[in-house]
């Protein structure tokens, strides 16, 4: 286990990193072409959309996953169960449509939604595929398929914009990626649903993943609230400029945050009778994670100007503070994330959806605060929000692995202390210097990294050595 979760954890990485550029790259030319106000709309239907795919896609995979001896019935079951619901939820969606276009007084809503939701009996067949890889650790063929998905949407979604089709782009560049995907997964991977279906194999199953579900449910449903409100009370060209701002530390964030969660839960579950080595393998995780994650987010804090304007033209200039405000939120998803992987992984699910009802209620106090204020009042409330709700998450592993908070924090301070120091001095050169946009880029970048290295190597920071480890060891 020394240098299991590790090592998997930057083989994931270096795996996904390849389609989130492609992925990243297609989008800024997307941006160029189309206006905020059809990100607006996709945003709006996306609130729907996300909410709608934790039925199909979350608790039941994980189930899977955390059943050490889950057969080809478990499978078949799980994914019947789940195409049955991703139609049962697409009929809903279906039928509400006119009521929510109704809602945001916005009649083009209601076809797209009919359209963009048609991924989710997609979703239900991808999310049992993904299930089956990560139990398996086949990372490399989720790279083959995503990259494969990231490009050929992508070059749907440029064609479509050119050719002036506005906001149908965002929604078939979306659909065609869930159709790759699932696709090329189901040319490489062995597993295909059979004509096989026992409630006896499926009973326990659903009993730990419908926790699950309910947790991720809450959890995306509030996440969403802060869009579905924005969208509300604002125009849907705030709410872009909010979700542009949110898409680069989501960036980071996805691919080493879900990756994180990729490699960690299936290999804490194939462990989690030796709670001495799950509490060592997240303390891994975390001071390794941290050490990552928190230069690369406070690092695009400081550069979102120039990044933004580069990228984007000044036509998303107003997405800025969302950008350095939402970095600043994410900074702790990590930690968060690897004591809920634990959690689940033992097969704690109560737990799981037990901190949820703890941390929801304080999520709408602060929406409430937020939406009275302002729009980045709102950006604000989510950076409260999960430096809270961080301390929430830690809680339970005082007593289920005997890795109280003190020790959490000793492990993760170090990376935050250099981060934040790194942090004020790029930012202050952003402020100060004169030059062009590009070298003000290039020499934040290089006056970051230099700082941060350099005290990792002064003060000896155990997550450079974690990384130097895998390095050397590839």
């Amino acid at each position: 286990m020394k240098n299991k979760v590790i090592t998997g954890f930057f083989w994931k990485f270096g795996e996904q990193i390849s389609s989130q550029l492609v992925s990243f790259v297609l989008s800024i030319i997307l941006a160029r072409l189309l206006a905020p106000k059809d990100y607006g709309v996709i945003a709006l239907v996306q609130i729907f959309i996300s909410i709608a795919q934790v039925f199909v896609t979350n608790g039941f995979g994980n189930a899977l996953i955390q059943k050490k001896d889950a057969d080809e019935t478990d499978f078949s079951t799980i994914f019947y169960l789940s195409e049955l619901m991703s139609v049962i939820v697409y009929a809903v969606l279906f039928i509400a449509s006119p009521w929510i276009s109704a809602f945001y007084d916005n009649p083009e809503l209601t076809l797209v939604l009919r359209v963009f939701a048609l991924q989710l009996p997609l979703s239900a067949f991808n999310g049992i595929q993904q299930a089956y890889v990560s139990k398996h650790l086949m990372f490399k063929k989720v790279f083959i398929s995503t990259t494969i998905a990231a490009i050929m949407s992508g070059i749907v979604g440029v064609v479509m914009a050119y050719f002036g089709f506005g906001v149908w782009a965002l929604v078939w560049q979306a659909l065609s990626s869930t159709i790759f995907v699932s696709l090329t997964l189901a040319v490489q991977v062995k597993w295909h649903p059979q004509l096989k279906f026992s409630w006896k194999a499926g009973k326990p199953l659903v009993s730990f993943g419908w926790k699950l579900l309910v947790a991720s449910l809450l959890g995306q449903f509030f996440n969403q609230l802060r869009s579905l409100i924005l969208g509300k009370f604002y125009t849907t060209t705030d709410l872009a400029y909010y979700n542009r701002g949110q898409k680069f530390p989501d960036l980071i964030t996805n691919n080493i945050d879900g990756t994180v969660s990729t490699v960690l839960f299936p290999t804490l579950s194939n462990i989690n009778d030796d709670l001495v080595k799950v509490k060592l393998a997240i303390r891994k995780s975390i001071k390794t994670s941290t050490f990552v994650i928190m230069p690369l987010l406070f690092g695009l804090a400081a550069t979102s100007r120039p990044i933004i304007l580069l990228l984007l033209t000044d036509k998303w200039s107003a997405a800025i503070p969302f950008m350095q405000i939402l970095c600043f939120s994410d900074v702790f998803d990590t930690v968060s994330n690897t004591n809920m992987q634990a959690i689940q992984a033992i097969g704690r699910s109560d737990i799981m959806l037990k901190l949820e009802f703890v941390k929801k209620p304080l999520y709408l106090v602060l929406l409430i605060i937020g939406i009275n204020i302002d729009v980045y009042a709102v950006a604000w409330t989510m950076v409260v929000y999960n430096v809270v709700a961080v301390f929430i998450n830690m809680a339970p592993n005082r007593k289920l692995l005997g890795y109280n908070i003190k020790e959490q924090l000793s492990d993760m301070i170090p990376a935050l202390l250099n981060s934040l120091i790194m942090y004020l001095v790029v930012d202050f050169l952003g402020n100060t210097l004169s030059t062009s946009l590009i070298l003000t880029l290039v020499i934040q970048i290089f006056v970051g990294v230099a700082i941060y290295v350099g005290f990792a190597l002064i003060f000896k920071m155990e997550g450079l050595k974690n990384v130097l480890e895998v390095l050397k060891k590839d």
